[in-house]
């Protein structure tokens, strides 16, 4: 619940600032969480990143403005657009027509009012969970950065897991593991944020390979079964959306993994581990 009501603070800030600057690191401190929990948060609640969030409000509100009789330099440069050209692009990638356009009589316009976040009551699909304490532990593998835009991350993971298993990079890593399993470890509590394909192990990490150091602490663990990595996004949606929102818990600001029980990506068995706490 009280998830909810910081990303509506959230949605306060930005209606506040629609006229100046809307800073994602402040954003996040407003909903308790990190940038990238928000910047990917937002997107599986609304169906739009923050950025277009912002962009559609401004426009809409833009568009009133020029109804009113407002100038478009004045318009532009209210909403951070420093010229007509760059504001009259923004403009038309909203409303499909240009400021000057948009002042015909019978022209038509799109009005995006602030969003609001409520708790929707959901009960027709179980999701099964459980609680999990754990240790810090240690893991070695291959290593990418992930991008503040969450689509380009939904493209460059898989992207990393089809090259490991190309080039030998994934059988080489298991011969390191302290057992079978392969993880999918995301670290993005401060930046650069960084996503893993590893393995626990003790052992120092072999050329090619890099390490990461596990906080240990509370995770809710979720199973999964399907095409990977579309059956794993959306098992992580539902943890997200549904499942924390209503839980009690918080997302905890440590590293967060998926853990592959099979090797058949078109048929995965995994685990989403959610990093969790009581609220503070």
């Amino acid at each position: 619940m009280r998830q909810i009501e910081r990303l509506n603070l959230v949605v306060r800030y930005i209606e506040e600032n629609l006229e100046g600057g809307i800073d994602c690191k402040k954003a996040a401190e407003i909903a308790c969480c990190s940038q990238f929990h928000l910047q990917r948060m937002f997107p599986y609640m609304t169906g739009i990143t923050i950025t277009e969030y912002v962009r559609r409000r401004r426009m809409s509100e833009a568009a009133l403005e020029l109804l009113g009789g407002g100038k478009i330099l004045d318009i532009s440069l209210k909403y951070g657009y420093n010229s007509p050209t760059a504001f009259s692009r923004a403009f038309r990638s909203v409303h499909g027509v240009s400021p000057s356009e948009a002042r015909r009589t019978g022209t038509n316009l799109k009005l995006y009012r602030p969003i609001s976040f409520n708790i929707t009551i959901k009960g027709a699909e179980e999701m099964e969970f459980r609680i999990e304490e754990k240790g810090a532990f240690r893991v070695v593998g291959l290593r990418i950065g992930l991008e503040r835009e969450m689509e380009k991350n939904f493209n460059a993971v898989p992207e990393l897991w089809n090259r490991a298993v190309r080039d030998g990079s994934l059988e080489r890593l298991l011969c390191h593991a302290d057992c079978g399993e392969v993880l999918g470890v995301s670290v993005c509590l401060d930046e650069p944020w960084s996503y893993y394909i590893a393995v626990p192990s003790g052992s120092a990490a072999p050329d090619g390979f890099e390490e990461y150091l596990v906080e240990g602490g509370v995770w809710a663990v979720f199973e999964g079964m399907g095409k990977a990595p579309e059956a794993v996004q959306q098992v992580v949606k539902r943890a997200l959306t549904e499942w924390l929102p209503a839980s009690g818990y918080e997302y905890a600001p440590r590293a967060e993994f998926e853990r592959y029980l099979s090797k058949d990506p078109s048929n995965a068995v995994f685990e989403y581990w959610l990093p969790i706490r009581r609220p503070v």
